[in-house]
């Protein structure tokens, strides 16, 4: 409606029909704007996931999960079980409702380690299902809908990648909630929530890197690079206050030190509010984020200025203070002194040196100032009394400090703080996503290896073949791993005759299955056989060419080019026999692509017609090392 209408504001040039569309739009708009603030504070509130013990610090930012609506697997991969691997779909019954049921578990997650672990193990199975019976050719019927995690809009697509990505973006989210739910009162718990913020930044990162062009604002590199650098500075907040947990002691090498150690944490803050205001983050980053991200920036900048307030009021040199090493350690928090003063200078000067501490300190009131103003205008952030609370008492604190000091000098005294240089002793890092950690078994593992029986590959029925010894002899060798294959074919045998043929591979021996048997196993089998024939199942690896999607047409409603209902559309091209059809890449697909264009993506292995097979069992750990994009 609003687009249509938009459409029309531009298109006609009847003003009372541009004065009727405009008071339409306003309308729209303002109701949008309430749906809007009505969702931030169902999933994106800074309350939610918070510790439930009695704390004295600000609110950590948790990302709220991705919803899903139910997903059934059952006849699409009964189908393709029957039609691709001929085999009886009933028997995999249990297999499909397995999938179904940790799929069901995973829309409402612990929030914990184990949480944790089954979103990893749901995106690792993702990868089995993937190779199984998600071919590049054409799509399985499968619907995905997953809905923003800020604005609620849901996506669909037929295409499994959506899937992985949004359970990718659940394990980032997860780890959010269980750091801001941490007890920041003790060592373990920060130490805890620090790792936790890491990792959250870590899968973030890896998400942003790996699925490109995804159609949903959540999980854009805009907005994921955002959520990234949130999280590294929630953990460098944590890190804070962890140096300062047992107590910050009133001495001049240990003040100096968190006085670098907070400017650190401000910096990193006001760098995490300057990315929420730029475009395309700013539109859809909820507004209490960006608003407590500039706060806490604020709040940080003054008590490094506080800090160092401290250091120049409280704290002469003496006689038999270190004097080079004091000078060293105040000359390394500034970039530059103010206009007519030195180092040096100021330690043993005591008019020169209060005049710069209460420098310090009329800065330090400004910045708090500029917190609880800040706080005052975002109606949700006031309304939290653990952030007044701590915002008020560093306010006050600063205040009682520079009142301590004498004021006859103030309007004589012109000299204004420098900035303070931020610097940390504990690099935050993100840490990479550890998915090899978590051991998962395929669900499908009965189809066979994975190598051989996936969704790229096709093959002929099974066929029956009855084997006689022949003067002790059955006319053929094995070779390879699960399954072998037939090797060295002797067309004078009457294996051969009775419709074996070289590269067959071997599915059941006397009605066993040996799909997961290697060369030895399967020969000790034939030879127990001893004169009598029997019966094997063999099957015929077929080159295929299948044509890719030609087409791809992206259905917006209401927000456009944003959220997409992608309608995938097959239209045969009618291309002259005697010409050889390139092949086209399908939308929303794995892909290889050019490394240079595309470092940072990755995809499967693709089995291109009339290429060797790799003997090695392929596992989704695969997927970590090889290129992708999901458009």
């Amino acid at each position: 409606m609003r687009a249509g209408a938009e459409n029309l504001l531009r298109a006609t040039t009847n003003n009372k029909v541009r004065e009727q569309v405009l008071l339409e739009l306003s309308f729209v708009n303002s109701d949008l704007q309430i749906l809007k603030e009505e969702l931030e504070g169902l999933n994106i509130s800074v309350e939610v996931y918070q510790n439930t013990e009695e704390t004295f610090s600000i609110p950590l930012v948790p990302l709220g999960l991705k919803e899903t609506k139910e997903v059934d697997f059952t006849l699409p991969l009964k189908d393709f079980i029957l039609e691709h691997y001929s085999e009886d779909s009933s028997e995999y019954e249990d297999e499909i409702a397995d999938l179904m049921d940790l799929r069901q578990a995973c829309r409402t997650p612990s929030r914990d380690e184990a949480g944790i672990e089954m979103l990893i193990s749901y995106f690792l199975q993702l990868g089995y299902v993937e190779n199984r019976f998600f071919p590049p050719t054409r799509h399985m019927g499968v619907l995905f809908t997953w809905y923003d995690s800020f604005t609620g809009v849901p996506v669909c697509q037929q295409n499994l990648l959506l899937e992985k990505a949004s359970i990718l973006f659940n394990i980032g989210a997860l780890y959010t909630q269980i750091g801001t739910r941490c007890n920041r009162q003790t060592q373990a718990g920060l130490e805890n929530a620090v790792d936790a913020f890491q990792r959250a930044a870590g899968v973030l990162s890896y998400l942003k890197e790996t699925f490109t062009h995804t159609p949903s604002y959540d999980m854009s590199p805009a907005m994921l690079n955002v959520l990234v650098k949130m999280m590294l500075a929630q953990a460098q907040e944590c890190v804070f206050e962890q140096i300062g947990l047992p107590g910050i002691r009133n001495e001049f090498f240990t003040l100096v030190k968190m006085t670098q150690e907070v400017a650190k944490v401000g910096e990193v803050y006001m760098l995490v509010n300057t990315a929420m205001n730029q475009e395309p983050v700013k539109e859809n980053i909820p507004y209490s984020w960006s608003k407590l991200a500039q706060i806490k920036s604020d709040h940080y900048k003054a008590l490094a200025h506080y800090f160092i307030a401290t250091v120049l009021c409280d704290h002469e040199l003496q006689s038999g203070d270190d004097e080079d090493q004091q000078e060293k350690a105040l000359s390394q928090l500034y970039d530059y002194m103010p206009e007519g003063l030195m180092v040096l200078t100021v330690l043993k000067d005591k008019v020169q040196r209060k005049q710069l501490g209460k420098a310090h300190l009329r800065k330090a009131i400004v910045y708090h100032e500029e917190a609880l103003r800040v706080c005052g205008l975002c109606k949700k952030l006031r309304n939290i009394d653990v952030l007044q609370e701590v915002l008020t008492a560093a306010h006050k604190r600063s205040l009682l400090k520079y009142a301590q000091q004498e004021t006859e000098d103030d309007f004589l005294s012109l000299i204004q703080a420098p900035d303070i240089l931020p610097k940390t002793e504990y690099k935050i890092e993100t840490i990479a996503p550890q998915f090899s950690k978590v051991k998962v078994k395929d669900f499908f593992h009965r189809l066979g290896p994975l190598t051989v029986f996936s969704a790229k590959q096709r093959w002929t029925a099974p066929r029956t073949i009855h084997i006689h010894h022949e003067e002790g002899e059955l006319g053929f060798g094995l070779k390879g791993g699960s399954p072998v294959q037939i090797y060295c074919l002797d067309p004078v045998y009457s294996a051969a005759s009775m419709g074996l043929k070289e590269g067959d591979y071997i599915v059941s021996v006397g009605g066993v299955d040996c799909k997961w048997l290697g060369v030895n196993e399967v020969l000790e089998k034939l030879r127990n056989v001893g004169e009598q024939p029997i019966e094997i199942e063999v099957i015929s690896c077929q080159d295929t060419a299948s044509s890719m999607h030609n087409k791809s047409a992206t259905y917006s409603v209401g927000m456009q080019k944003t959220y997409s209902l992608i309608c995938l559309a097959m239209e045969e091209d009618k291309i002259d026999q005697t010409k050889k059809a390139p092949l086209k890449l399908p939308f929303l697909s794995w892909g290889t692509k050019n490394r240079q264009k595309a470092a940072s993506t990755l995809c499967l292995p693709s089995a291109v017609a009339g290429s060797s097979q790799i003997k090695k069992k392929l596992s989704p750990f695969t997927l970590l090392n090889t290129e992708s994009s999901l458009y």
